[in-house]
């Protein structure tokens, strides 16, 4: 055995060379195109999240020792001799962006007895946990002694671990890294989906921050944070008008109900750059982590991706719930959460500045009973603000087109009273890695996004609507009432129509007089 990973490193270290990059390190397209190997060597036999796990473990031990040896270089250069600066250099944590235990780096783990190596990652997980207060529960989550239950899957941990020793992670970018791992989220979305994991399109997310246009010192919560695709296409929009030095001035708030989830969010902000975000694990709709004082904590921006009609959240669940005094509007039926989902994100805003947007089943907007009372008095408070149908088969769960909805707790003088409501059902093109699903392209985002902003009657796209018209249609928010798309009419060329029929008329007349020949020969 150690003869054969003896020759499979030294094959590793062959190919390395090609994947490795001096100065700006890896490009997406070569990170990327280990992870494809790395998915298809796992396929549904490991669970993907390890991938996930050994790209973070790579990542903070190649940080780890590049912030080592450029510290021992610099206290070399003040005049210390190597192995005392070594010495001081090991002892000082304070000089580290995570602190990583120096006997678990990658190259160390690859030394010893193959057979050793799961064990020897989980250890390196606890002790990374145990020197990072903020990777405890989420590290240590995970157990690479599973990869012992069965025969097959110590020799494919063997494979991956060998696959990112080639990946020289020393140098990489957060957008790169950052990329990758949402690359490997998305990757295994389609399979994911059919065990009830919910991934929410980054072109969606993109829309959603554009439209809510968090800004630096905005403070922004996520209360179904997910894998922190939200959250981090909102640092991503601020990065990106602003740079990153206005970004790290956003504050970044999440609540997860899965700790494992939670755990995979929280390696997700480190990959991408994201310092300090707040995260919490719990259930949001019965015990909000977020508080300011013995009070609800109040956001900036707040938006979310809740689970679509969720069932359990009725009457007698909310009513013990803290903070009870949320679902002020009443409480939604035991069998969709949606308007209780909805409640909290506007409970959650400051009432000054609070925009929240929310990815919602589309029928939230028109089911009646309980969500009816609770959508009027919603709209008699005048805190929506728009809403748009996406298109079909977007999202990888469902093929149902779901909508955006819009609120702000501050509407400008124009906007109050009103209602916009956008009919993006056409605006997408088809995805190019699933087959079946579609996808908003760029230019549909900003049509989107334009019209959102001019606020103003688009034909068959976009309409202005009084309050009034929808309390006439008994609060019925169902896009296609208010806008319909216009069906594009197919220009007729008369003239060359006419001599076709022409053509097509001597032929049958033709036709007809072979058939009555043939009949007279034989008779007829």
């Amino acid at each position: 055995m150690e003869k054969k990973l003896t020759e499979f490193i030294k094959k590793s270290d062959e190919k390395s060379s090609i994947i490795k990059r001096e100065g700006n390190g890896l490009t997406r397209e070569e990170l990327e195109r280990v992870l494809k190997k790395a998915a298809d060597l796992i396929r549904a036999r490991v669970d993907y999240k390890y991938i996930l796990l050994l790209l973070f473990l790579k990542r903070l031990s190649d940080e780890w020792e590049k912030e080592f040896e450029d510290y021992v270089k610099k206290l070399v250069k003040e005049g210390l001799g190597r192995e005392e600066a070594e010495e001081i250099a090991l002892q000082d944590r304070e000089a580290y962006t995570i602190n990583y235990p120096p006997e678990y780096l990658w190259r160390k783990l690859r030394e010893k007895d193959v057979e050793s190596l799961p064990q020897n990652l989980s250890q390196a997980l606890k002790k990374l946990a145990e020197l990072n207060p903020n990777l405890r529960g989420v590290v240590d989550r995970f157990d690479f002694m599973e990869f012992m239950l069965h025969r097959d899957n110590a020799e494919i941990l063997r494979q991956l671990f060998e696959l990112f020793s080639g990946l020289d992670l020393k140098n990489a970018s957060p957008d790169v890294l950052g990329d990758a791992y949402e690359w490997i989220l998305r990757y295994f979305a389609p399979q994911k989906a059919k065990e009830g994991e919910v991934y929410t399109p980054r072109e969606v997310i993109r829309l959603l921050v554009e439209i809510l246009k968090p800004g630096p010192r905005d403070e922004v919560y996520d209360p179904a944070m997910g894998s922190g695709g939200m959250l981090i296409g909102a640092y991503l929009y601020v990065k990106g008008k602003k740079g990153v030095d206005e970004a790290r001035k956003l504050f970044l708030y999440g609540q997860e109900v899965n700790p494992t989830t939670y755990a995979l969010a929280e390696m997700n902000m480190i990959l991408h750059g994201i310092k300090s975000p707040k995260l919490a694990v719990g259930d949001t709709l019965r015990r909000p982590q977020f508080k300011d004082g013995e009070k609800l904590k109040r956001f900036d921006v707040v938006i979310a991706n809740p689970p679509w009609n969720q069932d359990g959240y009725g009457e007698a669940t909310l009513k013990k719930a803290e903070f009870r005094e949320r679902f002020k509007y009443g409480y939604p039926p035991n069998n969709s959460a949606d308007w209780a989902w909805i409640q909290h994100m506007l409970a959650s805003a400051k009432e000054e500045t609070g925009r929240v947007g929310i990815v919602i089943d589309n029928g939230a907007l028109f089911r009646g009973g309980a969500e009816k009372k609770i959508r009027s008095k919603v709209l008699k408070d005048d805190l929506l603000e728009a809403v748009i149908l996406l298109p079909e088969k977007l999202f990888y769960n469902t093929g149902a087109p779901g909508a955006i909805m819009v609120f702000n707790l501050n509407k400008s003088e124009e906007r109050r009273e009103k209602v916009l409501f956008i009919n993006a059902s056409q605006e997408y093109e088809q995805h190019p890695e699933v087959r079946k699903l579609n996808r908003l392209g760029k230019e549909h985002i900003r049509k989107i996004v334009d019209a959102f902003e001019k606020f103003e009657d688009v034909e068959g796209f976009a309409r202005v609507v009084d309050l009034e018209e929808i309390k006439e249609n008994d609060y019925n928010l169902n896009v296609t009432l208010y806008v319909f798309p216009m069906e594009e009419e197919e220009e007729i060329d008369v003239k060359a129509e006419w001599e076709e029929l022409r053509k097509i008329n001597e032929e049958l007349a033709e036709v007809d007089e072979r058939i009555e020949g043939y009949l007279r020969e034989l008779g007829y």
